[in-house]
């Protein structure tokens, strides 16, 4: 398909000071090292955690002998995806949320959720009461032979967690599990190709990521 035909979603939140980060992360550092008035060319310094705005979660990221991003192949960060929209639901994502989206799953190497919780981005409630998957819906799915998971939220687990057991479901399988999409709502179509590439940094647990959907 030619380029110019193609429809590209831009499903990533722009890195900036003072964004939303994960509570106890310091934001992002953008620091103006070099300007065209005085030095004839502009660099900035990036200071900013690995897990900042839309990024990509490594088995490394929870498991002490997992594999980092940096161990996949760069097939492992796009592929066909399907959105499952969860925004009617009264609670957390559970199994029967999913089932009707088994045939499609068993086709797919990537599922993201929409929950809708991306308009609330740069508020007290974009980390509070999004819906996370339950642990039967979590077990259930992580037996499918995908790349990833997504989700347009801070986290696949509750922030007030301390056992991050969807985290350890998936990444134990070593699914990537891409956090922070955005946009999902413009996507027309319930399939695409996903791309979500990390940065290449060596012993990567997480990265950074411009992810976008393809039609």
């Amino acid at each position: 398909q030619a380029v110019d035909t193609m429809k590209i979603f831009d499903l990533t939140h722009m890195i900036k000071e003072q964004m939303p980060v994960y509570p106890g992360t310091e934001p992002p550092s953008l620091k103006n090292t070099n300007t065209i008035e005085v030095d004839g060319f502009a660099e900035k310094l990036f200071s900013m955690y690995s897990h900042t705005g839309t990024h990509i979660d490594a088995p490394k990221h929870m498991i002490e002998e997992g594999l980092g991003l940096d161990d996949f192949d760069i097939s492992k960060f796009v592929g066909k995806a399907i959105l499952i929209d969860v925004t009617e639901v009264s609670d957390n994502i559970t199994l029967p949320d999913l089932i009707d989206y088994e045939r499609f799953i068993e086709s797919c190497d990537f599922v993201i959720f929409y929950t809708g919780w991306s308009k609330y981005w740069g508020s007290d409630q974009y980390f509070d009461n999004f819906p996370v998957l339950e642990h039967d819906a979590a077990k259930w799915l992580s037996n499918f032979k995908l790349k990833g998971i997504g989700i347009d939220a801070i986290s696949i687990d509750a922030v007030d967690t301390v056992d991050f057991d969807n985290h350890y479901v998936f990444l134990n399988q070593n699914f990537i599990i891409i956090e922070n999409l955005t946009n999902l709502s413009e996507i027309p179509e319930k399939q695409f190709t996903f791309s979500a590439l990390p940065l290449k940094t060596f012993d990567a647990d997480g990265s950074p990521t411009r992810a976008i959907a393809m039609l």
